[in-house]
C-alpha cells in the first residue's frame, strides 16, 4: 500500500472511531458539550428585574416631585431615602420591614443603630443615610425654634424638644440657656442616664448658667416609656433648681418632659 493510501485509511479509521464514541455517549444518556452563551461586547445585558426596579424608582420620584411627600405613605418616603444607600437593590421590602418593626417614619430614623441593624439588608450605608436625614430634620426644626425669642415661639420649642429627645431609649437631661431677651445662648445636653433615671446636679446646673451669663433657663428631659407624666422626683428636683437659681438672679421658665405620646409642662400643670 502506498504512503498516501495508508494516510487516507488512517484518517478514515479515526473518523469512524469518533463517530462510535458520540453514539455511545448518547446511548448512555450523557449530555453533549454545553452550548456556548452569546457574548456581548461593551455593556452587559440588563436583566428584566433591573429594568423593573429602575422603572419603579422613576415612578416614585415623579410622584414625589408632582405631589410632594405628604402624598406618600411612610414606607414609600422611606424607600426614597434608601435609594442612595442601596442603588441596586429593591428597597420596598426593606422599607416595609423597617416600618413594621418600628411603627413609623419618625421612629425609624430615631431608632438606635444597633436595633436598625437587626433588620435584614440594613447595614452601615442604610444606617448612615437614616441618621443623616434625622440630623438634617433636627437642625431645620432647631433653627426655626431657637433662633428667635423662645417665649414667642413656644410651640416650636416643644416640637424641637420632642424631635431631639422624644424617641430616645435612655433618659436625657437638656438645658436651654437664655439671655435677657429670651434668646438662646446655648442648647446643651447635660446628662444621659438609664431607661428610667438620669442624674441631675443642682450645683452644676446653676454653675453652667453663671458661666454662660444666662439670666433664664428652660429644663427639658425625656421619658423613654413614652408617657410624659412628671414623677414626684421630677417635681422635687425642679423645685430645688428653682430655689438655687433664684438666689443668683436666674429664672427657671419651665421644665418640659417629652415622650413619644406627647409632652408635659410642669408650669402648665401648676406644679412649679
Amino acid at each position: 500500500m502506498s504512503k498516501a493510501a495508508d494516510n487516507k485509511a488512517r484518517r478514515r479509521a479515526e473518523k469512524m472511531a469518533g463517530k462510535r464514541t458520540e453514539e455511545e455517549a448518547g446511548e448512555a444518556g450523557q449530555a453533549g458539550p454545553p452550548a456556548r452563551r452569546p457574548q456581548t461586547r461593551g455593556r452587559t445585558q440588563s436583566r428584566p428585574d433591573d429594568n423593573h426596579h429602575r422603572g419603579h424608582r422613576e415612578r416614585l420620584r415623579a410622584r414625589f416631585r408632582e405631589a410632594g411627600g405628604a402624598a406618600l405613605p411612610d414606607y414609600e418616603l422611606l424607600e426614597l431615602v434608601l435609594f442612595r444607600a442601596l442603588p441596586r437593590r429593591d428597597t420596598k421590602p426593606i422599607a416595609k420591614a423597617l416600618i413594621a418593626r418600628f411603627g413609623s417614619f419618625a421612629e425609624v430614623i430615631n431608632a438606635p443603630p444597633e436595633r436598625l441593624a437587626e433588620v435584614a439588608h440594613v447595614g452601615e450605608a442604610v444606617i448612615g443615610e437614616l441618621k443623616l436625614i434625622r440630623e438634617a430634620a433636627l437642625r431645620l426644626i432647631r433653627s426655626d425654634a431657637v433662633e428667635r425669642p423662645l417665649l414667642s415661639s413656644w410651640d416650636r420649642v416643644i416640637d424641637y424638644c420632642r424631635a431631639a429627645m422624644g424617641f430616645e431609649t435612655r433618659e436625657q437631661f437638656r438645658i436651654l440657656f437664655l439671655d435677657k431677651r429670651n434668646r438662646v445662648i446655648a442648647d446643651e445636653l447635660q446628662q444621659t442616664g438609664t431607661v428610667d433615671h438620669t442624674p441631675v446636679y443642682v450645683r452644676e446646673v446653676v454653675k453652667r448658667a453663671l458661666e454662660l451669663s444666662a439670666t433664664a433657663i428652660i429644663l427639658v428631659h425625656n421619658h423613654p416609656s413614652g408617657d410624659p407624666t412628671p414623677s414626684r422626683a421630677d417635681v422635687e428636683m425642679t423645685r430645688r433648681i428653682i430655689e438655687a437659681a433664684k438666689n443668683l438672679g436666674i429664672v427657671v421658665h419651665d421644665h418640659i418632659i417629652v415622650g413619644r405620646e406627647g409632652h408635659a409642662s410642669l408650669k402648665g400643670l401648676g406644679l412649679i
